[in-house]
């Protein structure tokens, strides 16, 4: 599975590695931050490949629709912990409060993805169609490291609209975008 091209295998590669900086969160402190800072690089640039590449052809081709949309809100969730981590203090009172927030949100969407939208695509896509998404999602992703939460483009905030399903994105300013895309 290591050199494997397949979009469903790279994903549970990063959701692996995701799980793995997460447990040195938890058992080693001295090495927090930069197991933060890893982690936000990972997740940040690992969810844009997704809503760039991924969950469109999810939803299009593999009729996860509604799967799409939830994941895409969970995404949302997700980098709003991050930003609101990325602002605290590791000796912060609510530090791990707010870390363990991260965990919970993170460990559930990859769950519900590994268990609804990757099984789907594996059933419903070719083997050469995953291989393509594979070199997209990978091409993506590497573009997004180093990406920080809340710093989305407009064109990648249309596509995140577009994953929850809004109409009309191509009309919208940034700002009424990102309302669109944000959790309440």
């Amino acid at each position: 599975m290591t050199d494997s091209r397949d979009v469903v295998d790279l994903i549970e590669k990063d959701h692996r590695e995701i799980e793995r900086l997460f447990e040195l969160l938890r058992t080693d402190p001295g090495r927090r931050d930069l197991a933060v800072t890893e982690v936000t690089a990972l997740l940040v640039a690992h969810s844009r490949a997704e809503e760039a590449e991924v969950y469109p052809v999810a939803r299009d081709e593999a009729g996860e629709t509604d799967e799409v949309a939830h994941s895409q809100e969970e995404h949302a969730e997700a980098e709003a912990i991050l930003e609101r981590l990325a602002g605290m203090d590791a000796d912060d009172p609510g530090y791990e409060s707010v870390l363990r927030e991260l965990v919970d949100s993170v460990g559930h969407h990859v769950e519900e993805e590994e268990n609804t939208v990757l099984p789907g695509m594996r059933q419903r896509l070719s083997a050469e169609r995953r291989a393509e998404l594979g070199e997209a999602f990978l091409a993506a992703r590497a573009e997004h490291l180093g990406d920080r939460p809340g710093d989305a483009t407009r064109d990648e905030l249309a596509q995140q609209a577009r994953n929850l399903g809004v109409d009309g994105t191509s009309s919208m300013s940034k700002a009424e975008l990102r309302d669109e895309v944000t959790p309440d």
